[in-house]
């Protein structure tokens, strides 16, 4: 059974665990929707994901989109291994960076 989690880690933080893919993409899609709406800065932490594929790159470009649509600022950290293979093959690489757009955005706890 493939599972997932998404925990609100606070100040728009938030942590993606499990698996990223084809079965559990649209699902980790509609449990963001309302927690990611609250934020107009987001950063999504995937150092949790044991498992993607390129449904997973499709739910982090849908995020973007999403993102530049409603006037937010989304990044991603501890990016799998596979997804930026997945996204250099496929020459969508450079779009994982067009959710970022002020300098300097969340800033560490002291």
């Amino acid at each position: 059974m493939s599972q997932f989690t998404l925990e609100d880690k606070g100040e728009g933080r938030f942590l993606l665990s499990g698996d990223m893919t084809f079965r559990t993409a649209g699902k980790i899609l509609r449990t963001s929707e309302a927690m990611f709406e609250q934020h107009t800065r987001i950063e999504v932490d995937l150092s949790g994901v044991s498992k993607t594929d390129s449904a997973g790159l499709a739910l982090l470009l849908e995020w973007i989109t999403w993102a530049n649509h409603t006037v937010r600022e989304i990044r991603f950290v501890g990016m799998p291994e596979r997804i930026d293979a997945i996204a250099k093959t496929t020459e969508v690489d450079h779009l994982l960076k067009r959710g970022e757009r002020w300098a300097g955005f969340i800033e560490a706890p002291a």
